[in-house]
């Protein structure tokens, strides 16, 4: 083997192939034979591997490779097999890392170039699995078991109580046999848990719907003593339920406690829902204190219809009325939990409106208005599409969308009685608040001749023939209304009204003092009590109601002027003063208020104080002159001549043609020695000559009354010249500026004495001011019907 190598000379040491023929004995294969580790190698891996020879003839061919020094040598492998290239018995192996792959000379002779081999065909089918085997056997089972429970419970909401029952037995029988197979075949631990909680359970709750109370009772015991079990303890609560059906009081309590003891404090829903079963309990039992203190909890932590109610009556039943009214206010202050209607938009967001628009008549809506109006109607519920067309209509009037409320309401005048006197008195309401007080009567005598009985017709009919002036006549539909329905606090209200106009005072006073004793708290009617006595003459009365009145809506500013009023009728100043500085904090606008304010300052000598009432008033009158030349009067009987006198040159400026303003021009440039007094002195002349011509003028053109016409033409004369007089002796407000509150025309005249709306909400804008009697009538009760429910109006 080495014959060819030729080694290099031992005296060169500075050949660079020295050692090159060296090597590591572990490359001698002659040795292989004695080397214990490599046979122990051959005989336990690669030993057992298939031979490797290729079935392919031309894989055994061999060629010579030949080496660095161009001879053809082979070397064994270290397993015995011929190396790669290597010349075993005068054959040479090719060397496989040059050929390519798929590639063999044996396709040269004719075979088919096939890298993939997919000639050999498909592959074949995979082994089926043996539906003998266990695990087979317990996947079917649990499939069974799962059918059965579905199908019990299917036959439970169709209302096949017995079918249920069977499907639930049949479930739990065959539960047991596929416990038995799974215990055989893998671990306890490896048992379906919810499966089984799943039968039991189906199991107990269909011998309850059964009245099979025992079993059920059975069946609930053996999940609550399962410890593998989580959460099973509540559903004690069921079983407490079963108590409480066979009437077993005590036991029903003592198992909704232990269920109650189960529930964590986090889920608080659980709770409130197990104290309500409680509470029921001790209803049914006689036990109402401890009934009490069950729902006095629930309306502390949780308050709801339910328990507000059952509290409401335990304490009717114990005879408490304090706490009863008290349950009651409670009660009533509970949501309703009703979605409000989604196509109203709740807010001012523009992208809540496009969206809001967008879906109000989409193909959605339009869904659910066939399937729930229409299919009403087609159904035996006749009765109930026609109060879901009056909610509808109501609901476009939240909307302002008065058009189509009319049109509904239109088509539901011609059903029959009692929906026509409905939708007649909606109409009429509607029409009445449109002023059409023709269409409104009409609207109303539909429907009182559709139904007699009706209040809010009556009522609305009394407010037709009340807006047209017959109080007589409103007052016996009022009274009509009141004897179908004693209840009808509208009515009620009105006839208090009706007799105010009449004059028949003490009768009004009556009504709203029976009407008080119903609404204990509503500022309307405190108003009109405080009103009718300070028509007969008792302002003490009037303000002691208007005190009340006052202590319900403590921000209305024209409650607390009419205080003011009064006391300044009774002399008492610094309460006027009180009263009306309180309106003017309120509602700085109120004309009336900020002349009284500027006026009392005027009498105390607080002219600095004066003339920031007097500017505000110039500010919300700019067109009247009075109010800038008060502000000028202040500021010279301050001492302030100068600014005095920048007043009045700005109030001719914008006044030019007032006579009064020069007059005092002259007067203050004279006495302060200017030569402006000179020019307005001019001015005045030539105004005052100018008035002579036109006053001439009219005279000359008057017919021959001429003669008392000039006594009057005189007399106003002789009264401009008090006023100058007055003027110049220190400009006197005339009769505290000739228009203070409570001396020429009473409070709200306009308004015949009608609280204002303000009083609804006190905390709202109060600039609207006080509605006629018959339309605050209409806000509150025309639009509900009683027989129709409180629905027809919801707020």
């Amino acid at each position: 083997m080495m014959q060819n190598v030729h080694l290099a000379p031992e005296t060169d040491e500075d050949d660079l192939y020295s050692g090159y023929n060296d090597y590591n004995p572990i490359y001698d294969i002659e040795e292989l034979e004695n080397d214990a580790a490599f046979q122990q190698a051959v005989r336990t891996s690669h030993g057992r591997r298939p031979p490797i020879t290729a079935k392919i003839s031309s894989t055994a061919v061999t060629r010579p490779i030949a080496t660095g020094y161009g001879s053809k040598t082979s070397l064994a492998s270290s397993i015995g097999r011929p190396m790669t290239g290597a010349i075993q018995d005068g054959v040479t192996r090719p060397m496989t890392a040059v050929r390519a792959a798929g590639f063999t000379k044996a396709a040269l002779r004719g075979s088919a170039f096939d890298p993939l081999s997919q000639s050999r065909g498909p592959a074949s089918p995979l082994e089926a699995k043996k539906k003998d085997s266990p695990e087979e056997k317990i996947k079917q089972l649990e499939k069974e078991v799962n059918e059965l429970v579905e199908e019990s419970c299917i036959a439970n909401s169709c209302g096949d109580l017995k079918l249920a029952l069977e499907k639930a037995k049949d479930a739990g029988r065959k539960e047991r046999v596929l416990v038995r197979q799974r215990e055989q075949v893998t671990t306890p631990e490896n048992i379906n848990l919810d499966l089984t909680y799943s039968v039991l359970f189906n199991l107990a709750s269909q011998y309850s719907v059964n009245e099979m109370y025992a079993e059920a009772l059975n069946t609930y015991q053996v999940i609550v003593k399962n410890k593998m079990f989580s959460n099973a303890g509540i559903l004690k609560m069921n079983m407490g339920n079963i108590y409480l059906k066979q009437r077993n009081y005590s036991k029903a309590i003592k198992f909704y406690r232990m269920a109650l003891d189960q529930v964590p404090s986090v889920n608080k829903q659980m709770r409130i829902k197990i104290m309500q079963n409680i509470g029921v309990t001790f209803i049914q039992a006689g036990q109402y204190s401890d009934a009490i203190n069950s729902y006095e909890h629930i309306m502390s932590m949780a308050p709801n219809l339910k328990a507000g109610y059952n509290l409401t009556i335990c304490y009717f039943a114990v005879g408490d009325r304090e706490k009863m009214k008290k349950a009651f206010q409670k009660l009533i202050t509970v949501p309703l939990e009703i979605d409000e209607d989604k196509y109203i938009s709740p807010s001012d967001d523009p992208h809540t409106n496009l969206v809001t628009e967008a879906i109000k008549n989409d193909h959605l809506r339009q869904m659910e208005r066939e399937r729930c109006v229409e299919v009403v109607k087609a159904s035996q519920y006749v009765e109930l599409a026609n109060d879901l067309e009056i909610n509808k209509a109501v609901t476009y009037l939240r909307q302002k969308d008065y058009n189509q409320a009319v049109e509904i309401l239109k088509v539901l005048e011609k059903k029959d009685s009692r929906v026509k006197s409905a939708a007649a008195t909606n109409l009429s309401a509607l029409y009445y608040m449109g002023k059409d007080f023709a269409q409104a009567s009409s609207y109303a005598d539909i429907a009182v001749n559709s139904d007699r009985y009706n209040p809010a017709a009556l009522t609305n009919k009394g407010n037709t023939v009340f807006a047209n002036g017959d109080y007589e006549k409103a007052a016996e539909f009022y009274k009509e209304a009141l004897r179908n329905d004693s209840s009808c606090t509208e009515a009620l209200y009105n006839i208090g009204l009706t007799y105010e106009k009449l004059n028949r005072l003490d009768e009004a006073l009556d009504c709203f003092l029976k009407l008080h004793a119903i609404l204990r708290n509503s500022a309307e009617v405190l108003y009109q009590i405080a009103n009718i006595y300070e028509l007969m003459e008792n302002p003490s009365q009037a303000i002691e109601w208007l005190m009340q009145v006052v202590s319900v809506i403590p921000t209305d500013p024209q409650v607390l002027s009419k205080l003011g009023e009064l006391y300044d009728r009774e002399g008492d100043k610094s309460q006027a003063f009180q009263y009306y500085y309180e309106s003017y904090r309120y509602f700085p606008c109120n004309i009336e208020v900020i002349e009284w304010l500027g006026a009392y300052y005027i009498d105390t000598q607080f002219w600095e104080k004066a003339i920031q009432y007097f500017e505000r008033a110039s500010l919300i009158q700019p067109t009247q002159v009075k109010w800038q030349l008060m502000v000028a009067s202040c500021f010279r009987r301050s001492g302030n001549y100068q600014k005095a006198l920048d007043t009045y040159k700005d109030t001719h400026r914008k006044f030019p043609e007032n006579v009064e303003c020069l007059r005092f021009l002259v007067r203050l440039c004279t006495d302060l020695g200017l030569k402006d007094a000179q020019e307005y002195a001019r001015k005045l002349k030539r105004l005052e000559k100018m008035k002579e011509i036109r006053e001439q003028r009219i005279k000359s053109g008057r017919d021959g009354s001429g003669g008392s016409r000039g006594k009057r033409e005189g007399s106003a004369s002789g009264d401009s010249g008090q006023n100058y007089s007055a003027s110049s002796k220190g400009e006197r407000l005339s009769a505290r500026l000739r228009a203070l509150p409570g001396t020429n025309e009473p409070y709200e005249s306009s308004s015949n004495k009608e609280i204002d709306a303000s009083y609804v909400d006190p905390l709202g804008p109060q600039i609207e001011r006080p509605k006629t009697a018959a339309k605050k009538r209409i806000d509150e009760d025309d639009f509900a019907d009683e027989e129709l429910g409180d629905d027809l109006l919801p707020e």
